[in-house]
């Protein structure tokens, strides 16, 4: 019996999927594994394999085109089977992909005069969307100047997001004939990034013209600085997770909980990495610990007496703005404050670290304690979405990491499954590669609540901007010694002050305070974790 094989939604926020590219054509047998087609969806481009067998007796969306997640994309079943009734009384396969080319081909005629401005051969590549909120790309850098020749996979530039600065390949083959955007600018999503083609080709009147000599003198003196470093630069990219043979299915669970598909080691055929591997995966420890999650170096910034000097925003800068602005400003902040008692963490803390191979600082343990605390008040793990409140299914924290363009939040996915080493490793990971500009966007995307620490610069008390769509985000200030009252007695302790900034349209008074408790209780009384 013939089944439907809808689009799949491949990302949290994918609505409709394009097909990039088909694998099989009407007529071919498809068996259980197959890859039917190559799905472009709001943040990558992925294999989307088959899994039932039979024969490829539909296709419901054309190679190029787009359909919306859970429409017909395609249907298999016996050979000369009639899928009229799942069609929507559609002639027969092979009639209705003839049909379908007749139709199609008036059509065809007539945009040729609208393309007949792209030369044969030449492919306009455009900006990027690299994350769900991106609206415009900034060309950090390009690794490929006019008249250099390029090659599938070769690096073209790196696109500065919203989030992060991303390598950005070519999937064409030719001679880079004109690049859209200079290095240092930006442009939106979709607008003209480059331009590839035969060697010699006149692509002037391709897209937006630029000034006159930008396109030739200022590419042919990079070309001579720079030339060196561009050969280096694929074969530094060729090992890019993008390119890791990996099934659909994998890669959505890899990015659900924050693994680096490139630190996998592949269990299925020719070392594809399928689903068991992810679950069974196991992030190594990291011994060389990087510097404190928020000590980033700030952008230097030169003092000169009596003059103003002005510094222009980066993209990250820039969304952080606005970002925080929006949640300020819509999202009604309150505050909830509490001081615990850290005694009895600082004793079992010493006692982990003394175990061979472990070292997780306080930070680690306050994550770890949040994270179960979540498990205990869902409302807290919630999202306001206008007309409902969304109660989010898993508990995946963002950590604030200062870099010296700002601030940027790395999620830990699944955080309350996590050990403490595993979140020390992971922590110390993603903060080393902010500051490198390292992070990918999946690896900023779906928290359910933030933590902000600056403790380390001695700040024992502060607030902090929720993170959108975040209810809820945790400052942590410095453990501070001091004289406390304890059965009646004064004595020395350890002290340390938690704020909690709550989204009142989703988290009341009562329920913030409720969570406070019980994350007090988890820090003072470490033990009470493992019941």
């Amino acid at each position: 019996m013939a089944e439907v094989i809808t689009m799949p939604r491949l990302s949290d926020t994918m609505t409709e999927g394009k097909v990039a590219k088909w694998h099989k054509k009407v007529g071919d047998k498809v068996k259980e594994g197959d890859i039917l087609a190559e799905i472009e969806t709001d943040k990558a481009v992925q294999d989307f394999e088959s899994e039932i067998e039979g024969t490829l007796l539909y296709v419901g969306v054309e190679e190029g085109s787009a359909a919306a997640v859970d429409s017909v994309l395609a249907i298999i079943g016996n050979e000369g089977e009639d899928i009229s009734g799942l069609t929507g009384g559609a002639a027969a396969p092979a009639a209705a992909t003839e049909e379908k080319k007749s139709e199609e081909q008036p059509k065809a005629e007539t945009a040729a005069p609208a393309a007949a401005e792209v030369p044969a051969g030449v492919e306009i590549i455009t900006m990027p969307r690299l994350s769900d909120t991106m609206t415009e790309g900034k060309v950090a850098k390009w690794h490929k100047n006019v008249g250099d020749t390029v090659k599938e996979g070769d690096l073209l530039a790196e696109i500065e997001t919203d989030k992060a600065v991303q390598d950005f390949e070519s999937e064409f083959n030719g001679v880079l004939l004109k690049q859209g955007v200079e290095e240092g600018g930006a442009a939106p999503v979709d607008s003209v990034l480059a331009i590839i083609g035969p060697a010699g080709t006149d692509v002037s009147a391709v897209g937006a013209p630029k000034a006159a000599g930008q396109s030739t003198e200022k590419p042919a003196e990079q070309k001579t600085e720079a030339k060196p470093e561009e050969k280096a630069a694929p074969a530094a990219n060729s090992s890019s997770s993008d390119r890791v043979a990996i099934s659909p299915l994998a890669k959505k669970m890899a990015q659900d909980k924050g693994v680096d598909i490139s630190s996998v080691q592949g269990s299925g055929e020719n070392g594809r990495i399928v689903k068991k591997d992810i679950e069974n995966y196991q992030p190594a420890v990291k011994q060389a610990a990087s510097a404190p999650a928020a000590s980033a170096a700030p952008v230097a910034v030169s003092f000169v007496q009596g003059e103003d000097t002005e510094t222009p925003n980066s993209q990250v800068r820039n969304i952080i703005a606005k970002r925080l602005s929006e949640s300020k400003f819509t999202a009604p902040h309150y505050y909830l404050m509490v001081e615990i008692n850290m005694d009895k963490a600082i004793e079992a803390r010493k006692e982990i670290n003394s175990l061979p191979d472990t070292k997780i600082s306080f930070n680690d343990m306050i994550i770890k304690a949040t994270a179960i605390a979540l498990r205990k008040h869902p409302q807290v793990n919630s999202s306001w979405a206008g007309d409902k409140i969304i109660h989010r299914g898993n508990i995946n924290i963002g950590v604030a990491v200062a870099i010296p363009d700002g601030l940027v939040v790395p999620v830990l996915k699944n955080t309350d499954q996590m050990t403490y080493t595993q979140i020390s490793a992971a922590v110390k990971d993603m903060a080393s590669r902010a500051k490198s500009k390292g992070l990918k966007a999946n690896e900023m995307e779906g928290s359910t609540f933030s933590i902000s620490n600056l403790g380390m610069f001695g700040i024992e008390t502060f607030t902090s901007i929720i993170n959108q769509p975040n209810s809820a985000i945790l400052s942590v200030g410095a453990i501070i010694e001091k004289p406390i009252v304890k059965d009646g007695q004064i004595v020395v302790g350890n002290t340390m002050k938690l704020s909690l900034a709550c989204d009142h349209r989703v988290v009341d008074g009562a329920t913030g305070a409720q969570f406070l408790q019980t994350l007090r209780t988890y820090l003072e009384s470490p033990l009470t974790l493992l019941l």
